[in-house]
C-alpha cells in the first residue's frame, strides 16, 4: 500500500513538471531521479545492478559508434546473455541444490530493459545514427512506467522524444489517464478470474490444487488462462503507456485485439507485439537472411520461437510451448502456399473456421505456459482428446461462468466500441453526421461511459477485496 501511495505521488510530481517545464535537461534529470528512486524501493542492489548494466552498455555503444565492429558487437552481447543469465537462469538450475545461486533473486524487470540494451548495440552496429548522453542513455534503460514489465522499447523512438521541448498538453494528460483507468480495470478482471467468484475456484486453483481434469475442464482453464494473461499484461501495458502519455511520451503498444486473429501469424503481431516485433528484428530476420531454402526459414522461425519460449523461462514446458507456436507459424506458411497455387481466395466461411481453429490452438499452446509441470500437461491434454471425459467437470460451475461470461462480455465490449467508433464518422467528407441509436450513443459516450466503467470498477474491487487471497498481479513481473 506504502508502496502504491508513493508510486502515485512520484508520478503525479513527473507529470506536473513534463507539463510545466521545457527544458529537457531538467525533465530527463527529474524522470531518471524518478525512475532510480521507484527501483530502489524493491531492493537496493537491483539498482545497482541495473546501473551497472546501463554503464557497460554505454561504453560498448561508444565503442560501436567509433566503429562498428563484430567484436564489440560480441562482447557486448555476451555480457548481456551472461548477466540475464547469472540473475534469471542459474536460479532455477540451482533450485535444488546448495549452490549459493539457487538464492540469488532476480533484479526486477532484466529481461526487459537487457533487451533494450540490446537493440541499442544493434541498431549501432546496424549503422543508426544515435548519439545518447549517459543521462539519456540511462533514462532509456530506466524509465519506471516501463523498467518492470514493458513494453520493450527502442532508442530510435525515445531519443528524440527525450530531446524534445514541448510541454505535455492536457490532451495527453487526459488520454493517458484514460489508459491507467482502462489498465486497472482489466488488471481487477485478471484478479477475478485467478481467485474465482467465490474465492479459491478460480484459475489458479484450477491449475495448482486439481489433480485431475476433464475434457471441458481442460478447455476452461486453457481459455480462461489465456483471458486472465491477456487482461492482466494488457492492463499494465496500458498503465505503462498511460503513465508515459500523461508526461508527453508516447511508448509501444503490446496488445491489438490478439484474440480477433485469424491465423498464428496475425496473433504473434497482435500479442506481446514489443517483444514480437523485437524477436522478429533482431533474431528471426537476420538468421533467415543467411540462407534462401525454404526448410532453413521454417527451422529459423521454430528456433526463434524457442528462444521466445526460453526467454519466458528456462524450462521444459516454455520450450515446448516455443517449439509449438513455431510449428503453428510453419503451417500456416504452408497453408498460406498452397492457397497461392491455387489462386484460392477463401470466402467469409472460411474466415470464421480459421477464427476459431486459430483460437483452439492458441488456447491449446497456453497448457504448456501455465501447467505446473510436464506430467500436469500431458494428463490434460490426454483429457482433451478423450471424448469420454466431455460428460462431466471437476471444476466449479462458477469458473465456467465466470470464464464463458468475460469471455463473452469482452467480445460484446470490442463489438460495441466498434459500432460507437463507425457511427461517430460520417459516411464521408460531404455526407450528414449519421442518426440513429448508436450515432446518439456515440455523440454522448463521455456522459454515459465514464459513470459505467466507476460502476463496474467498484462491483469488480468489491469482489476482488472481499473473496479471499490475493490472484497476484503483473503476471509478467516473474519474466
Amino acid at each position: 500500500m506504502l508502496q502504491g501511495f508513493l508510486y502515485a505521488v512520484v508520478f503525479l510530481t513527473c507529470v506536473a513538471a513534463c507539463k510545466t517545464t521545457r527544458r529537457p535537461p531538467i525533465r530527463q534529470t527529474l524522470l531518471l531521479l524518478a525512475s532510480y528512486g521507484l527501483y530502489l524501493t524493491w531492493r537496493p542492489w537491483f539498482a545497482a545492478v541495473l546501473l551497472g548494466s546501463t554503464a557497460m552498455n554505454f561504453a560498448m555503444g561508444e565503442w560501436l559508434r567509433r566503429k562498428a565492429s563484430a567484436l564489440a558487437l560480441t562482447i557486448g552481447v555476451v555480457f548481456n546473455l551472461a548477466l540475464l543469465a547469472a540473475f534469471k537462469y542459474l536460479p532455477e538450475l540451482a533450485a535444488h541444490s546448495a549452490s549459493p545461486f539457487a538464492r540469488l533473486a532476480m533484479p526486477l524487470g532484466i529481461s526487459f530493459w537487457t533487451f533494450q540494451a540490446l537493440s541499442y548495440l544493434f541498431d549501432l552496429y546496424r549503422g543508426e545514427e544515435l548519439d545518447p548522453t549517459f543521462l539519456e542513455f540511462a533514462l532509456y534503460m530506466a524509465f519506471f512506467p516501463v523498467t518492470i514489465s514493458g513494453p520493450v522499447c527502442r532508442l530510435p523512438e525515445m531519443l528524440s522524444q527525450f530531446r524534445g521541448e514541448k510541454q505535455t498538453s492536457w490532451e495527453e494528460i487526459a488520454e493517458g489517464f484514460r489508459r491507467i483507468a482502462i489498465g486497472i480495470f482489466m488488471v481487477q478482471l485478471a484478479k477475478l478470474l485467478g481467485q474465482g467468484i467465490l474465492g479459491g475456484d478460480g484459475i489458479n486453483s484450477g491449475f495448482d490444487r486439481a489433480t485431475q481434469w476433464t475434457g471441458p475442464d481442460a478447455w476452461c482453464l486453457a481459455i480462461g488462462f489465456g483471458l486472465q494473461l491477456f487482461f492482466d499484461f494488457a492492463g499494465y501495458s496500458h498503465m505503462a503507456i498511460g503513465a508515459a502519455k500523461a508526461m508527453g511520451l508516447t511508448i509501444p503498444e503490446n496488445f491489438a485485439r490478439p484474440f480477433a486473429s485469424t491465423n498464428a501469424s496475425i496473433f504473434w503481431t497482435r500479442w506481446h507485439m514489443s517483444l514480437s516485433f523485437w524477436i522478429r528484428d533482431y533474431v528471426f530476420l537476420p538468421l533467415a537472411m543467411l540462407r534462401r531454402e525454404i526448410f532453413w526459414r521454417n527451422f529459423v522461425l521454430i528456433l526463434s520461437m524457442v528462444l521466445f519460449g526460453l526467454w519466458h523461462r528456462a524450462s521444459l514446458l516454455f520450450l515446448i510451448w516455443g517449439a509449438y507456436h513455431g510449428m503453428l507459424l510453419v503451417l500456416h506458411r504452408q497453408v498460406q502456399s498452397v492457397q497461392r497455387r491455387f489462386n484460392w481466395n477463401p470466402g467469409r466461411l472460411w474466415t470464421a473456421a480459421s477464427w476459431l481453429i486459430t483460437m483452439a490452438f492458441i488456447s491449446l499452446g497456453w497448457i504448456f505456459f501455465r501447467a505446473n509441470s510436464p506430467i500436469a500437461a500431458r494428463q490434460m491434454l490426454d483429457a482433451l482428446s478423450a471424448p469420454g471425459t466431455y460428460a462431466s467437470h471437476f471444476l466449479s460451475g462458477s469458473l465456467y461462468l465466470l470464464v464463458f461470461g468475460l469471455t463473452a462480455g469482452y467480445a460484446l465490449t470490442l463489438l460495441v466500441i466498434n459500432g460507437l467508433s463507425n457511427s461517430s464518422i460520417p459516411a464521408s467528407p460531404e455526407s450528414r453526421p449519421r442518426t440513429g441509436i448508436m450515432a446518439l450513443l456515440a455523440r454522448f459516450r463521455w456522459y454515459w461511459i465514464p459513470p459505467l466503467y466507476a460502476l463496474a470498477l467498484l462491483f469488480l474491487l468489491i469482489i476482488t477485496f472481499t473473496r479471499g487471497p490475493s490472484a497476484g498481479q503483473f503476471m509478467y513481473n516473474k519474466f
